[in-house]
């Protein structure tokens, strides 16, 4: 296969992968088929099962994509000369900044992957397909304990108190409860988080 041919695959793929989680996240994973996400497309049902050979499959391809994009994201403030302070803020800001830009990503994440775990049980176990975004995580806190900002401490319970704050304040945005725009947020969400893990 050409390397233009594998790119316009890429592309392609991409593009379904776009779109279906667009509506999962509308519609819902079981009320969503492929043939809603081919006539969206303007593809045939035939042309999309090319690309994926069942809908939970196109499931598990979405959340290994959103754990790359958030994990490419979170790697660039990792390998930056910076305080774990500011890495905190910065990791607050950036996860923000997606569930503002891409909400779909976000909700695909906290809706379909954390609420249909059924979905994601074969060749999904754990944290395999999250583990771009959470090894990123993994990082930013063995390399915060290392320079001693942050207290050593159970890997799961600081990632719970991280990923708490950050799903309940974009759940809360979804509900339409907060009475500020969600990046107003970043300064005040990111120093409870380092607070609370320094202590």
């Amino acid at each position: 296969m050409s390397i233009k041919r594998a790119d316009k695959k890429k592309e392609k793929k991409e593009l379904i992968m776009q779109r279906a989680l667009e509506l999962f996240a509308s519609k819902g994973f079981y009320s969503t088929t492929i043939p809603d996400i081919a006539l969206s497309l303007k593809m045939s049902v035939g042309n999309i099962y090319n690309y994926f050979k069942s809908k939970d499959i196109l499931a598990k391809e979405i959340i290994k994509y959103i754990s790359i994009y958030l994990g490419n994201k979170l790697k660039d403030i990792n390998e930056k000369d910076i305080s774990t302070q500011e890495k905190t803020r910065q990791i607050v800001e950036v996860y923000f900044g997606v569930a503002l830009l891409k909400p779909e990503m976000i909700d695909y994440f906290l809706r379909i992957y954390l609420s249909n775990r059924e979905v994601f049980q074969d060749g999904c176990e754990g944290m395999i397909c999250v583990n771009e975004f959470v090894t990123e995580i993994m990082i930013y806190f063995e390399e915060g304990v290392e320079c001693g900002d942050l207290r050593d401490q159970d890997f799961f319970s600081a990632f719970g108190l991280f990923m708490g704050y950050l799903g309940g304040m974009v759940f809360l945005k979804g509900e339409n409860i907060l009475p500020k725009k969600l990046d107003e947020y970043v300064d005040d969400i990111s120093i409870n988080i380092y607070k609370a893990l320094r202590t």
